[in-house]
Parts: structure tokens; sequence; C-alpha cells
């Protein structure tokens, strides 16, 4: 199955940066709606999720930026990458010197594509399609990149953000300003302007904030 995933992640995306983050590489799509139909016709039957992995989504540039430019939150810790999608925050953390890095993302696709563009950054991270979200390995940090745009998921995150954050965890989350973010609890360490499109948003750049999450 792998290699059949890979396939499909090759003829339909490009090497490409991300505006926000322009060091790093990924396979990304260039077009939105072709991938997203072909998706939908060919994959529903499997079970598998939308395309997300296919693009950098505001919150996850965000982090990414800020640990580029903040390699010391990152530096020699272990650290969980949660949602992970491309891949583009646990490989940056990767480049920061973190100790070890973790990728969980439930779509089987996502999990190849992070292992496509970790081999092009040049770093190791494992990925995994685990539902990690509840769970407590003792990561040192957890990244959390624009997963509060559902309500049942981003009750879920909050929790267990705030229990990691409680036992003395890192937890970093970008947001663009989802209809779901935390009210509260929050503390706000960087705010950017990350360019986007239309076909995905509602405007072509994205305030979006880096908050550490407050027990």
């Amino acid at each position: 199955m792998s290699a059949a995933i890979r396939d499909f992640i090759a003829a339909n995306t490009d090497w490409t940066a991300p505006p926000h983050t322009p060091e790093i590489r990924l396979r990304l799509a260039a077009e939105i709606y072709p991938i997203w139909r072909m998706s939908e016709e060919a994959l529903a039957e499997k079970g598998v999720p939308p395309p997300y992995w296919a693009f950098a989504w505001a919150g996850g540039q965000a982090v990414a930026r800020h640990l580029l430019d903040h390699p010391d939150l990152v530096r020699g810790r272990r650290v969980l990458d949660c949602g992970s999608g491309s891949g583009l925050c646990a490989i940056a953390a990767m480049l920061g010197g973190a100790a070890e890095v973790t990728a969980t993302d439930i779509d089987p696709y996502a999990v190849e594509a992070i292992a496509m563009n970790a081999a092009e950054a040049g770093v190791r991270i494992a990925a995994t399609t685990d539902d990690l979200i509840g769970t407590d390995a003792g990561w040192d940090v957890v990244l959390i990149g624009d997963l509060f745009y559902e309500k049942p998921l981003a009750e879920r995150v909050e929790a267990w953000c705030r229990r990691l954050a409680a036992r003395g965890a890192l937890v970093l989350a970008g947001d663009p300003g989802r209809s779901y973010l935390p009210k509260s609890g929050l503390t706000r360490l960087a705010l950017y302007e990350v360019a986007t499109t239309r076909e995905l948003e509602d405007r072509e750049v994205r305030r979006t904030a880096v908050y550490r999450v407050e027990p």
C-alpha cells in the first residue's frame, strides 16, 4: 500500500517551499480542487480522510516559523507534532535540534508524505497513524498546528493540552483565528502575517498567532 500512496503523492504534488518557511520544501498540491476531487472519488471507498496533508495551513506555518526562529524551544527535547499533516512543524523541530520528534496523523497518506518530506529535509521523524490525543508518553514539547477548526476535535485537544501543560510540557499551538480556539488560558508568543490562498481560506493573508497553552 505504501508504494501506491507514494505514487499518488508524487503524481499529484510538487516540491514547494511554503511562503512562511522557505527553508523547508514539502510535497504540496499546486491546485486544491483537483487533488480534493481525486481523493473523494478514488479514496472515499477506502475511508481515507481528505488530503489536508497536501497544503501548508497557516497555523502550522506559524508554529514552524517560530521554531526555526527560536530553536531553543525544542533543542535537545522530545517533541510530538499532533495532526502533523505535511510534517512541517515536525521538520522545523528537528532542524531546531530536537532530540527526537514523533509526528502523528490518522491519515496514512499524511504519514507517507511526512516520510517523503523528512527525507527531503535530511531529518529523521517517527511518523504514526495512531491517535495520540489523550495519551502522554512524556514528551517535553507538544506542537498543535491549526486543530481548533471543529468543535468535538477542539474540545478533545484542549482538555489534553491542559493536562500536558499541567505536568510541565511546553504546548505550542498555532491558530489563525479558528472558531473553536480556546477563549482563555493561552499566552501569545508571536503573531505572523501568513500568506495563504482563497481556495483554502476566506482571505489571502491570515493573521496567525503562536500560543503557549497554559494548565
